[in-house]
C-alpha cells in the first residue's frame, strides 16, 4: 500500500468537516493518490474536554491544538488540520503551517430565537460566548447586556440556546456555512461593527518542517490570498501577544475592498489600492468594552509580515499600561 497521509483533527463535527475538505482537495489535485490513502485521525483535545471554565482560565488557545500537533510531531499523523482562529501565533519547534484553503466568510453571526437583530436585544439580555474578543466587542457596542461564558461545539451551543440558557449567542459564519447550518443565522455582523478573530474563516494545514513529501503534496492546494492575509494577521497577533486572554481582532483583505481609514500609512501603495496592495485592520479592546483601540494599514502584499508587525506595534503604543499584553 502507498505511504499514508493521515490528517490529525479534533473530533467535533466542524473539525471533521474541515479535515474532509482538506482530504478532498488533496485527492482532487493529486489523481495518483488512492482515496483510502488519505485518512482522518480524530483526536480529543484538552480544550474539548474542559467545559466548566473559560479557555483563558484553563490555559489559552493551545488547549485546542496540543494533542493534534503532538500526533504530527510523534509521526502518528503526517498533517494536522486547524481552524486558524484557534491557533497561537507561533507553531511549536519542528512544525510549520504554510498551506491554507480559500477563506470562507469571516464574519460573526448573531443567533437568537427571540430577537431579530443585535440592536433589538432588550436591555439586560443574556448573550453567551466563549470568545473574549466577542465579549469585549459586545460590551463595547451594548454595555447594557450581560455576557456569560458559553462553551461547546456549534451543535452544543445551538442546543443550549434552544433550551433557553441565553437570549442569543454568536457563531462564525464560516463554521455554519461548512456545516450547512446557515438557517440558524439571525443576522450577520458587518466587519466594521465586529472585527473578526485573526484567521477566522481560514483552514490551515500543519506539517513537520522537514517533510518535503508533504510540502509537495500541499503546494497545489495552498490559496495565495489566504496565505498572504493570514501572514499579515498573525504577524500583528504575535506583536500583541496572541493568547486568548487578550481581546484582539484582525482582518486582512485586498485594498480594493477597503472600508474605512488606514491610518498607519505604508508608503505610496496606501494611495493606490490594487490587487497588489494589502489592507489590514486590527483592534484591541478591554474585556469590559470600555477601552477600544483600532487602526489599519495598507501596503504591498509581498510585505504582509512587515505590515502586520507595524500595525501590531502601532496598536500596542496606544494601549494603557494595564492593557498592554505581557
Amino acid at each position: 500500500m502507498p505511504d499514508p497521509i493521515r490528517l490529525a483533527t479534533r473530533k467535533s463535527p466542524l473539525a471533521l468537516k474541515q479535515a474532509e475538505m482538506v482530504r478532498d482537495a488533496l485527492l482532487a489535485q493529486h489523481p495518483t493518490l488512492e482515496p483510502d490513502q488519505v485518512t482522518l485521525l480524530p483526536l480529543t483535545s484538552t480544550g474539548d474536554q474542559i467545559q466548566d471554565r473559560t479557555l483563558q482560565e484553563a490555559g489559552g488557545k493551545g488547549l485546542f491544538t496540543k494533542e493534534i500537533e503532538e500526533a504530527v510531531i510523534e509521526g502518528r499523523a503526517e498533517l494536522a488540520v486547524h481552524s486558524m482562529k484557534d491557533m497561537p501565533p507561533v507553531s511549536p519547534p519542528g512544525l510549520v503551517i504554510d498551506c491554507f484553503l480559500p477563506r470562507e466568510d469571516p464574519r460573526d453571526a448573531l443567533i437568537s430565537l427571540a430577537y431579530p437583530s443585535f440592536e433589538l436585544l432588550p436591555e439586560g439580555a443574556v448573550i453567551g460566548t466563549a470568545s473574549v474578543r466577542r465579549q469585549a466587542l459586545i460590551k463595547r457596542l451594548r454595555p447594557d447586556v450581560l455576557v456569560v461564558p458559553f462553551r461547546g461545539n456549534v451543535q452544543t451551543r445551538l442546543a443550549k440556546l434552544a433550551a433557553g440558557e441565553v437570549d442569543a449567542t454568536f457563531l462564525a459564519v464560516a463554521g455554519l456555512t461548512r456545516l450547512g447550518a446557515t438557517e440558524h443565522i439571525t443576522t450577520i455582523m458587518e466587519i466594521d461593527a465586529m472585527l473578526p478573530a485573526v484567521g477566522q474563516g481560514i483552514i490551515g494545514i500543519q506539517r513537520r518542517d522537514d517533510d518535503d513529501r508533504m510540502a509537495n503534496y500541499l503546494a497545489p492546494i495552498n490559496c495565495p490570498d489566504a496565505h498572504c492575509h493570514i501572514t499579515a494577521e498573525r504577524a500583528m497577533l504575535a506583536v500583541l501577544d496572541g493568547s486568548c486572554r487578550t481581546p484582539i481582532a484582525g482582518y486582512a483583505t485586498d485594498a480594493t475592498q477597503q472600508t474605512g481609514d488606514a491610518r498607519v500609512s505604508a508608503g505610496a501603495a496606501a494611495n493606490a489600492p490594487s490587487k497588489d496592495t494589502l489592507y489590514l485592520r486590527g483592534s484591541v479592546t478591554h474585556p469590559n468594552g470600555q477601552f477600544h483601540q483600532a487602526d489599519g494599514i495598507t501596503g504591498p502584499r509581498d510585505q504582509a509580515a512587515t505590515l502586520g508587525q507595524r500595525l501590531g506595534e502601532a496598536l500596542r503604543e496606544h494601549l494603557p499600561k494595564t492593557q498592554t499584553p505581557d
